[in-house]
């Protein structure tokens, strides 16, 4: 077992892989990974889920069966989908009685057309939670307009949500209050809170791609050191908002009917520069009761050479102004950064699953 890895859990840290796949359940690689990697849950989305059905076999007796069932393609991939992500569940189930809910847990994600669809995404993460079956499933909503409406109703229904696509801190916020809404509704109605368990996910490296791209653009000698800094910086300042949000009185109230604060997740933390230090968007957000959820190589990568030099802490709040502040004095617009990120990444889902259903289509014979 990976002595950092160790480490980064003793600090309070989760570490979840941001990967599922059939091949992974049944060659036991995913137990391996629990028993020796710390590993204590899985977040999927769809591009997951489309390279897993296309580049592997161990789909293809599913597959079979569904084509000679006649079902549609859309209905196959939510057999598929939600059959491995009950199987994770299953396979995750002591880490979660063990952690009372915080951990063990398992994603998986309404459909991206969905995604400016409040009712519809409702409908949704209420039929994969039922079809999934397993209390350790979180379902995946994007943090949308649309989205923050449909992550209130959820858990107002009793339904454990991972807010997806959380990039500015502003909509961090919205999240948080749509989180706060639906403990209440839920308690309103009826529902045990303690139940109730939701996480946001925060993206990183893809800040710093983008408002790295616009640096690379600018003529002046102060971009460079601007570089590789915005995501850490902008999961800092959602670190701050946090500590505000869970110490309040109104959330107060809910905790002691039972609620649990909404964890942040660190998202997208394979670094896409290779420029850049390989687990610096691990060690560089460690901080009490996170997760970061983590690809195979960033996974490996800490485990051989990553370190813990300290968490999170007021000093960083302070430092993490200062970057933005740079950043703004150069003429990086912050709002327009962010939206442009939420915009692409509900894209990159769309045309994954676009791919999922062409490969899905083609292997039930109706290409």
């Amino acid at each position: 077992m990976s002595t950092n890895l160790e480490r980064l859990s003793s600090h309070g840290v989760s570490i979840w892989l941001d990967d599922l796949s059939r091949t992974r359940l049944k060659s036991g690689d995913l137990a391996r990974l629990i028993a020796e990697s710390q590993v204590t849950g899985v977040t999927t989305n769809p591009t997951i889920f489309a390279n897993a059905i296309a580049g592997a076999d161990s789909y293809d007796a599913a597959v079979a069966e569904l084509a000679g069932q006649g079902v549609e393609v859309d209905e196959a991939i939510e057999s598929l989908t939600t059959t491995d992500v009950a199987e994770a569940a299953r396979l995750f189930r002591p880490i979660f009685d063990a952690t009372d809910g915080d951990d063990g847990r398992v994603s998986i994600e309404v459909a991206p057309p969905l995604a400016h669809d409040a009712e519809g995404t409702v409908a949704s993460a209420k039929a994969l939670w039922e079809r999934v079956g397993e209390p350790n499933t979180m379902i995946k909503i994007p943090a949308t307009e649309a989205g923050l409406r449909a992550i209130s109703e959820t858990i107002g229904a009793g339904i454990s949500v991972n807010v997806t696509l959380v990039f500015s801190l502003t909509r961090y916020r919205h999240v948080v209050e749509a989180f706060l809404q639906g403990l209440e509704k839920a308690r309103a109605a009826g529902h045990d809170l303690s139940t109730i368990r939701s996480v946001a996910s925060v993206f990183v490296s893809r800040v710093d791609s983008e408002i790295d791209a616009r640096l690379d653009a600018l003529d002046d000698p102060a971009a460079a050191g601007l570089k590789g800094r915005a995501g850490i910086a902008n999961c800092v300042l959602a670190h701050e908002i946090h500590s505000q949000l869970f110490t309040s009185e109104r959330f107060r109230v809910l905790e002691l009917a039972g609620a649990r604060p909404q964890r942040l997740l660190w998202a997208s933390t394979g670094v896409k520069n290779p420029d850049y230090a390989d687990t610096m968007y691990v060690s560089g957000l460690v901080a009490e009761n996170t997760v970061n959820t983590m690809p195979e190589p960033t996974l490996e990568a800490f485990a051989d050479h990553g370190e813990v030099t300290g968490e999170i802490t007021a000093s960083d709040y302070r430092a993490a102004d200062e970057v933005f502040d740079s950043l703004a004095r150069l003429g990086i617009d912050y709002a327009e950064v962010m939206t442009v990120l939420e915009q692409q990444g509900l894209e990159k889902f769309d045309v994954s699953w676009t791919e999922l259903q062409g490969t899905i289509r083609t292997a039930l014979g109706r290409a």
